[in-house]
């Protein structure tokens, strides 16, 4: 695209001549990726591959590292991220970020709902926000009964999917989760994975995995990263079961990474 001043309709955010430095580092090499609204889009590869790191790119958390510089183009609602007028923390408020390891607040249940709607000038019924974000993450009717109790007595899946109900109590965008089931044991695999199903009909989720299998069942797209490169991008059936590179079909056969 010569010019990418403007995003297409059907785009959450697009990524345009990417590169991505820490110190004199470069991580991350020309990267030009469409992420389709209400899908769920995979980025893939070895670790230390940039896929993290492009994450962070696209809500600006890398801003908080020091001696680390972005050049050029992250769109989001046709507008470069990047740009000197751009608030990053509203930015993060629209697109946000869900992590490795759950990490609640050493709050009630109630209140990590409520603490992050609040400080971003929510007015509204609390009562129902918490609710309804709970009932979202089909966390309501396992924690009903104990908002009052401290967080971090959940469960570790628990955990995450009530992180994730904190993040979509800000109303976002898009979702950022970076390898957020690597952490939980099969049974809150599973429960996160249908969840992300049921999220991207309102919601563009983007996520960074390390486990392919997960990717193929959850994602519509498939981003593969090699060293800071995109080695191949598509729609995830053909990057699994007819990939046209080489190193994309031996990383997903197990035979390096």
């Amino acid at each position: 695209m010569a010019d990418a001043t403007v995003q297409t309709a059907a785009m959450a955010m697009q990524t345009r001549k990417l590169n991505f430095f820490y110190g004199d580092f470069q991580a991350l090499f020309e990267v030009d990726l469409d992420f389709v609204k209400h899908h769920v889009s995979a980025l893939i590869g070895p670790s230390g591959c940039g896929k993290s790191t492009l994450l962070r790119c696209l809500n600006r958390m890398n801003d908080l590292i020091p001696d680390t510089k972005a050049d050029g183009n992250v769109f989001f609602h046709e507008q470069n991220i990047y740009e000197e007028n751009v608030d990053p923390v509203e930015i993060r408020r629209r697109v946000g970020m869900v992590f490795q390891k759950p990490n609640p607040f050493p709050k009630s249940i109630y209140e990590n709902i409520a603490w992050g709607a609040r400080i971003n000038g929510y007015h509204g019924n609390m009562d129902e926000l918490v609710e309804t974000s709970l009932k979202k993450c089909a966390l309501w009717d396992e924690v009903k009964d104990k908002l009052k109790q401290n967080a971090l007595g959940l469960s570790g899946g628990q955990q995450q999917r009530l992180c994730i109900a904190r993040t979509i109590a800000v109303e976002p965008d898009v979702i950022l989760m970076d390898e957020p089931t690597s952490a939980l044991d099969p049974i809150s695999t599973a429960k996160i994975e249908d969840l992300i199903t049921e999220l991207k009909e309102r919601y563009t989720i983007i996520i960074v995995t390390h486990n392919m299998q997960q990717a193929g069942r959850v994602s519509d797209e498939t981003a593969f990263f090699l060293n800071g490169w995109i080695i191949e991008a598509g729609d995830t059936k053909d990057i699994f079961f007819n990939p046209k590179e080489e190193r994309t079909e031996a990383y997903i056969s197990g035979r390096f990474g």
